[in-house]
């Protein structure tokens, strides 16, 4: 009963992001806001939504700590394995745009969120802070657009402004009926998501905080596995990356942000373990983007696969850590040891590549 209703909240999760995505695009397009606008916006936010229901209603249930594994982990999993795997599919080019900008402000965010973890809880002020910086973001957006460039505009017309001359949801009653069925659809699928994690972590003995950063994570994050994936296909490649960046800011800012106001006086208490370890792993995947973003400004196929490798390495040390696993200590060491040194050299030798002249 318990996998039917976890299977459940996830397809009530996919089905509800579609629908307000669907339903916010074509609605926005009507009102006359670009697509390009809409692409960084309202897909982007869109496909986090499930992370937004699947937090405030475990903050609302009393379940913070998925509530934190949540956002922490689906950020993780969207840098390591959506593009991992979307790069395997095709090698994805990285628009300028995002390496001189979105990356750094997800680095920004990122190490905003490591300091206010610092003591341990994110109280209103700073729940309240994080979203002022979402709001503040998106409006910075809408007003630059207006001086992106012609192929830019082009390409997210192409992605989304076929859809709209479809006859059934050209009206926006039904747009916004859209919007309706889909955040109904998320509320329902969240509740039915986190009271399955929960029935999960304590029949296999582990915490919530282990559920959320792993099979929750995973789970709110099939919309963006869904949209990045579709657009490397369709060779859409600067929406598969410009979708996890969005997605990983939106996770931060307004998922933590709308979370934490949920949540009172109380805050969100975050977990030691989260910010000796979690965030830190966050922090980092977010810095390891600009070495990869800068080399010939493209994520080639190698370092997609090192990425999804780095993300089974992860998942494996929290299995092992979750359990006391007798050989946790050899593989940290074997991490930290080797892995982690490799790492800095692959990093190094990507910055190097960049002076490679290009073919």
């Amino acid at each position: 009963m318990q996998f039917l209703m976890f299977a459940g909240g996830l397809l009530a999760l996919v089905v509800g992001a579609g629908l307000l995505v669907r339903g916010a695009s074509k609605l926005a397009l009507s009102f006359g806001i670009s697509p390009l606008v809409v692409g960084l916006t309202v897909v982007a936010f869109g496909t986090s939504a499930p992370e937004m229901a699947v937090s405030v209603g475990a903050v609302l249930d009393g379940r913070v700590d998925i509530a934190i594994g949540n956002v922490v982990g689906s950020n993780i999993f969207n840098v390591l394995f959506i593009l991992g795997v979307s790069a395997l599919i095709v090698p994805l080019v990285v628009n300028l745009q995002l390496i001189r900008q979105e990356v750094p402000i997800m680095i920004g965010a990122s190490l905003l969120l490591l300091l206010l973890s610092l003591d341990g809880r994110i109280g209103l002020l700073d729940a309240a802070l994080l979203l002022a910086l979402l709001i503040g973001y998106t409006v910075f957006l809408v007003v630059q657009s207006r001086r992106q460039t012609r192929a830019a505009q082009d390409e997210y017309t192409e992605a989304l402004g076929p859809a709209v001359t479809a006859a059934w949801d050209r009206s926006p009653l039904v747009q916004i009926g859209l919007v309706v069925a889909g955040l109904a659809a998320l509320v329902l699928g969240s509740q039915w998501l986190v009271e399955a994690a929960v029935t999960f972590a304590k029949a296999l003995g582990v915490s919530d905080l282990v559920i959320g950063l792993t099979i929750v994570a995973a789970g709110t994050s099939l919309p963006e596995v869904a949209a990045s994936i579709t657009a490397a296909i369709k060779g859409e490649r600067d929406i598969a990356v410009g979708n996890v960046i969005g997605s990983n800011l939106f996770n931060i800012l307004g998922c933590l942000g709308v979370a934490g106001l949920a949540a009172g006086d109380a805050g969100l208490i975050v977990p030691p373990s989260v910010q000796a370890f979690d965030i830190w792993v966050m922090l980092a995947v977010a810095l390891a983007c600009v070495p990869v973003f800068l080399t010939g400004r493209e994520i080639a196929r190698w370092e997609g696969a090192v990425f999804v490798l780095y993300y089974v390495g992860y998942v494996g040390y929290l299995i092992l850590a979750a359990q006391q696993h007798d050989a946790l200590r050899t593989y940290t060491l074997a991490m930290t040891g080797f892995v982690l040194p490799l790492t800095v050299i692959t990093l190094v030798a990507v910055l190097l590549r960049r002076r490679t002249p290009a073919h």
